[in-house]
């Protein structure tokens, strides 16, 4: 609770995609950021005393259908993706190029960054079905499991990593990052680029490791109570998925740049990095270096130490943890926990970028109808508006702080849960897991400081 306090002393910041001022706070922000503490506290004393079992560790889903889905089905599926992923290219490529009424980075920035990981919550990994270059690369008849090359296993999902990296410095830093033309042939270079790494290594195990937007789903996906096995569908309990899904060396990676690039996307627009990072920007300016390229150097910046941020507190939970069994392997260990994140990453996606699927999202009513701004009028959408009153401020904060706590809370009994699998006793799996409430009540006050203060 110290760090909340301390985090609700620095100056005001509004995120990108929040509210627009403490003004507007429905309730003092301090309270609800003690009230968050507290619902993490109580919630961690909940899981010591009635929880002293691995209880998510086992698969326990039920198959609700005895058939897989037919194959047209799942044939259909993957030309809807193909055929989506061709419209969208060929109206940032064509269409006119004002990035509000373009369809391209409203698509990839809203519908496929946010969207996709919130329906993943509720139905599955959804994207596995919809897939473009991994439905490409089946009807080309590439290996499925490799077999011919094996992906090496040393390098794990650092790719995948890398990639939500990427993607977010395109969003966030480059100059260039709401031009949809640069935005439609980045993403044709994206599909060329998993096409040649699935040719090589074969379609599964380079979806698995180094599709960074596959893997970003599909953990996400893995929480979700519905899920989808060889083509059947069954259901299981929530966050039992995550439980037991694989977490290979670089997951952690993957999780610690969803997190910070999102902290960043915050942070950029409030009162502490307007006020300091335009000073920088000069300075650096007057070296010799343009204006949009030192801006672009110092927001790379503020990326990396956001995601540095976010891996050192987690580290800190991790050396704490340790201590009660010494000698373990602290990597190893890392990776074994890295799954309580996954709800964590989803919470902060939900939270900074809600507002933004409310209001953005609206304007696919008329981008869809005129893709190529030819003054059609495909769905009888083109006079679509969008009506900025949809939601108010309240209910957009409500849903931010609520998504904050409970991600945080199901991220505390997935650590839970593992610690019980992993420590002699439950006596040591407990004190293990003051270290991790530590780092999550840090996580969620810091979201919170990001919500919530004013922009200077």
């Amino acid at each position: 609770m110290l760090f909340c306090t301390a985090l609700l002393l620095l100056p005001g910041s509004a995120a990108a995609h929040g509210l627009v001022g403490r003004l507007d706070l429905p309730v003092p922000q301090w309270l609800f950021a003690w009230t968050a503490a507290v619902v993490l506290v109580v919630s961690f004393i909940g899981l010591s005393v009635g929880w002293n079992e691995p209880r998510l560790e086992r698969d326990r889903s039920t198959e609700t259908t005895e058939d897989r889905a037919p194959r047209w089905l799942r044939n259909a599926a993957g030309a809807v993706g193909v055929l989506t992923f061709v419209v969208v290219v060929a109206a940032g490529v064509f269409g006119e190029q004002d990035p509000t009424r373009n369809l391209a980075p409203t698509f990839v920035y809203v519908v496929f960054w946010v969207g996709i990981p919130l329906i993943s919550l509720l139905l599955g990994d959804v994207f596995n079905a919809f897939n473009p270059w991994r439905t490409v690369a089946r009807a080309l008849r590439f290996d499925e499991s490799g077999t011919a090359r094996a992906y090496p296993a040393k390098v794990g999902r650092y790719p995948a990593a890398a990639t939500v990296v990427v993607f977010a410095w395109i969003e966030l830093a480059a100059p260039f990052g709401d031009e949809p033309r640069v935005v439609a042939l980045l993403a044709l270079g994206y599909f060329v680029t998993q096409l040649w790494g699935m040719r090589r290594y074969g379609v599964e195990p380079w979806t698995r490791r180094a599709d960074g937007f596959a893997v970003a789903f599909s953990l996400i996906g893995s929480m979700a109570p519905v899920h989808w096995r060889d083509g059947r569908l069954g259901i299981r309990p929530p966050l039992v998925g995550l439980a037991a899904a694989a977490t290979p060396r670089g997951t952690l990676a993957v999780l610690a740049a969803m997190i910070g690039t999102t902290s960043f996307d915050g942070a950029s627009q409030g009162g502490l990095w307007t006020s300091f990072a335009p000073d920088v920007v000069s300075w650096m300016s007057d070296l010799g270096l343009g204006e949009a390229t030192t801006r672009a150097i110092v927001d790379t910046l503020g990326i990396a130490f956001c995601i540095a941020l976010i891996l050192v507190l987690y580290r800190l939970a991790i050396s704490g943890m340790a201590t009660m069994r010494p000698g373990v392997d602290r990597a190893k260990l890392a990776e074994r926990f890295a799954h309580s994140l996954v709800p964590i990453a989803l919470a902060y996606v939900l939270a900074h970028y809600f507002s933004l699927v409310v209001f953005q999202g609206q304007a696919l009513g008329f981008m869809i109808s005129d893709p190529f701004a030819t003054g059609s009028d495909l769905f009888g959408t083109a006079d679509a508006g969008v009506d900025l009153t949809a939601v108010s401020t309240s209910v957009i904060w409500y849903v931010q702080v609520g998504a904050l706590v409970v991600g945080h809370v199901a991220g505390l009994v997935l650590a839970h849960d593992r610690s019980l699998a992993v420590f002699r006793n439950h006596r040591d799996a407990v004190r293990s897991q003051y270290w991790m409430l530590a780092v999550m009540v840090g996580y969620t006050c810091l979201g919170l400081w990001l919500l919530s203060a004013i922009g200077t």
